[in-house]
This record gives structure tokens, C-alpha cells and sequence, in this order.
């Protein structure tokens, strides 16, 4: 294997497009995975990694081979570290990443789902796609405002949570909950349903707005408001840790169920 280490190499300007440019990842259907735990989650995915990619210290370990192992027709690439710890998404990388093939959504008839509307932080799309992927949700569709569910540091967030639920990026939300004909329930800053006066043991839609400015009224007026009850001082939660609470509260209930059948 050859080391890279001048930042003028062809090989390395392509890498670095996947880690900075959104345009790249979508053209070249590519993305960065940084760490091993998303190597973990991409091998439990049966993600397609093409491209291996480590510095000299960690083949040096082994832990390089280890992988090779399991994606035998990757490709591997050495990194000089101040070169690959350009790519990284986090100031302290792990000296091991991978290209992976961003994949198509399975096109499952879904039982519960997430929308996301003009999302903008990817630290909080990551985090709302990791509880979605514990909480058992089947697929979350992006509104065209939403930033992208697969760049590094929204992958990073979300602990590469996008590889095991169907991700749909620039959808129109508002004609999606009119052809899904199941309860859409919006989570709206001072509605008068509360969150636990909810039946979510069926098929469901939760619906999340922008952190600051919340839902559109368009895509309001297609739902069902509700609220998350908040006796404390504060007026509103986090947009992740709202979503955490009511995709947990549904799996509450079908617990519940379960444990009453």
C-alpha cells in the first residue's frame, strides 16, 4: 500500500470533496464514514464500503487488517495523520475511516416514521435519526430545507444510525402525509393535546419542525397537534430530546401492550 501524504494528490482531493462538498457525496453516491464504531454499524448494515482508509500507526496495530478482513474487495488507502485528520469530522479522529456506498432506501411499507422539516443542525438530525433507529422507527423523510442526512458530522451524530432505517432526502412533506392516510402527529409548541393522551400502538407518523421557527403552517394543518407536557420553568426542549421523548413513548406503549396481551 502507498502512503499519500502531499494534500495535492489526486487520490486525497477526491477524499476530501466526499468529506467537504455535499454535491460530491450526491454525484458519486459516496460518503465518509470516521471511526470504527461506524464501521461496526456499517458491517451490522451490509453497507458497501469501497474504500478503506487508515494511517501508517494504525496499520501498524492490526485493527486496519481486521477490516480488510471483512470488506476483502475494498480498497485501502494510507493517510499520512495530518491528512487524514483534515477529513475527519471531530478533533480527535481514530485514525481510521471508510468510503461507503450512501444506500437506496429499501422501499418497506413502513409502520412508523419520522418527517423532518428544515432540520438544520446535523449534530441534531444525527440525533434524531440514532433514537429513531432505537426507537424502531422504519424510515424518516427529509424536507428539501433539511441539511443532509449523510454528511460526516450528521453521520457522526448519528452514530451512522442512516444505514439501518430508510433515509428520503427533498421530500414534500405535505403530500406525503395526504398519501399516508394514517395519524400524523405534530409536535407543536403549546397545542392542547398533550403527548400521553396519544394512541401511538398503531401505524404513525411523527412530525418535528426547524429548531427555531417550528412546523409550517402548510404542513401544521395537515396534522394532529400535540404537546409535550413541561411543568418546569423552561418553554420548550431541544428539538432531538423532543423527538426522544415521544418515539420513546410510543415503544412505552407498545410495551405495554404486549405486556397486557
Amino acid at each position: 500500500m502507498q502512503l499519500i501524504a502531499s494534500r495535492q494528490n489526486q487520490r486525497y482531493r477526491a477524499l476530501r470533496d466526499l468529506a467537504e462538498d455535499k454535491r460530491a457525496r450526491r454525484q458519486r453516491g459516496e460518503t465518509l464514514l470516521d471511526g470504527e464504531h461506524l464501521l461496526q454499524v456499517a458491517r451490522t448494515a451490509g453497507a458497501a464500503v469501497r474504500t478503506l482508509i487508515a494511517t501508517p500507526e494504525v496499520q501498524a496495530t492490526g485493527r486496519l487488517d481486521a477490516w480488510r478482513a471483512t470488506w476483502p474487495q475494498a480498497e485501502t488507502i494510507l493517510l499520512a495523520e495530518p491528512l487524514l485528520r483534515a477529513l475527519a469530522p471531530t478533533q480527535t479522529p481514530t485514525g481510521i475511516m471508510a468510503v461507503v456506498a450512501i444506500p437506496r432506501p429499501a422501499g418497506r411499507t413502513p409502520r412508523c416514521v419520522v418527517l423532518l422539516e428544515d432540520i438544520q443542525d446535523p449534530g441534531n438530525l444525527g440525533a434524531i435519526l440514532r433514537t429513531a433507529a432505537a426507537a424502531g422507527v422504519d424510515a424518516a423523510y427529509l424536507s428539501p430545507g433539511c441539511c443532509e442526512a449523510w454528511s460526516p458530522k450528521a453521520l457522526r451524530g448519528g452514530q451512522g444510525a442512516q444505514l439501518l432505517i430508510d433515509v428520503y432526502e427533498g421530500v414534500d412533506l405535505t403530500a406525503w402525509v395526504h398519501a399516508w392516510r394514517r395519524p400524523c402527529h405534530a409536535a407543536v409548541l403549546g397545542a392542547a393535546r398533550s403527548l400521553y393522551t396519544l394512541d401511538l400502538r398503531g401505524d404513525c407518523a411523527f412530525v418535528f419542525g426547524n429548531e427555531g421557527a417550528g412546523l409550517s403552517s402548510q404542513l401544521r394543518a395537515v396534522c394532529v397537534p400535540f404537546s409535550i407536557p413541561m411543568p418546569g420553568r423552561t418553554e420548550s426542549l431541544n428539538v432531538a430530546a423532543a423527538a426522544a421523548v415521544c418515539l420513546f413513548e410510543r415503544v412505552r406503549q407498545l410495551q405495554g401492550q404486549g405486556a397486557a396481551g
